[in-house]
């Protein structure tokens, strides 16, 4: 897999362009905003979108949504079902008190936990772990002989940190639950690309994260 990074909007959000190397099939994660970037990026490299996913409906991870589903309508946005609601709703997706609300287009379909969804030859397994919003997801690729496994934490977990959970919807205890009953038992090499921030490794955040 091939993975593309773009810090984009004014929360300085990780936009992810991951792509399957045999077919050139990709996942836009988090389209967070620059959408001119994000479409630049993914015609230079000769990538197909085949799939975008909000790892959740705050707004800094929205929107440019609207636009890069213009662009490539063919490509299916996907979010999870406890989340799909907050994409049009300025007030759900905390654009409403930036003063710049969003209304996201609505998911073609929605992701619960477990589900699987292929780009190419690659497979991501959703996993769902509320806490920073109720619908809040990590996309997981498990390693093989070419390299590591990979994670995308979305507002989960970062390096170092993990999501807030003073928005509506939130919980702490559901969320350290969530990452040290799901994320945890995962490999601790499994690189982990978070929703702000640089990449990590679950074992160093086992080792060093403060909140674990």
């Amino acid at each position: 897999m091939i993975i593309h990074t773009l810090v984009v909007g004014l929360m300085q959000a990780c936009c992810y362009v991951a792509a399957c190397e045999k077919t050139s099939r990709a996942v836009i994660i988090d389209p967070g905003g620059e959408p001119e970037r994000i479409i630049g990026l993914v015609e230079h490299e000769k990538l197909e979108p085949a799939l975008i996913v909000d790892t959740h409906g705050h707004a800094d991870h929205i929107a440019a949504n609207a636009e890069i589903k213009a662009r490539f309508a063919d490509a299916p946005l996907v979010v999870h079902e406890f989340d799909a609601a907050m994409l049009g709703d300025p007030h759900a997706n905390l654009s409403a008190m930036f003063g710049v609300p969003i209304h996201s287009p609505p998911p073609d379909r929605t992701l619960a936990d477990g589900d699987t969804v292929g780009v190419g030859e690659e497979q991501l397994s959703v996993i769902h772990i509320g806490g920073h919003s109720p619908g809040s997801i990590c996309l997981y690729a498990p390693g093989n002989d070419k390299g590591k496994g990979v994670l995308f934490s979305g507002d989960t977990l970062f390096a170092g940190g993990i999501g807030r959970t003073d928005f509506p919807g939130g919980s702490h205890q559901e969320l350290i639950e969530g990452i040290r009953g799901k994320l945890l038992l995962l490999p601790a090499e499994t690189v982990t690309y978070p929703g702000h921030g640089p990449a990590t490794t679950l074992g160093e955040e086992a080792r060093s994260n403060p909140f674990l």
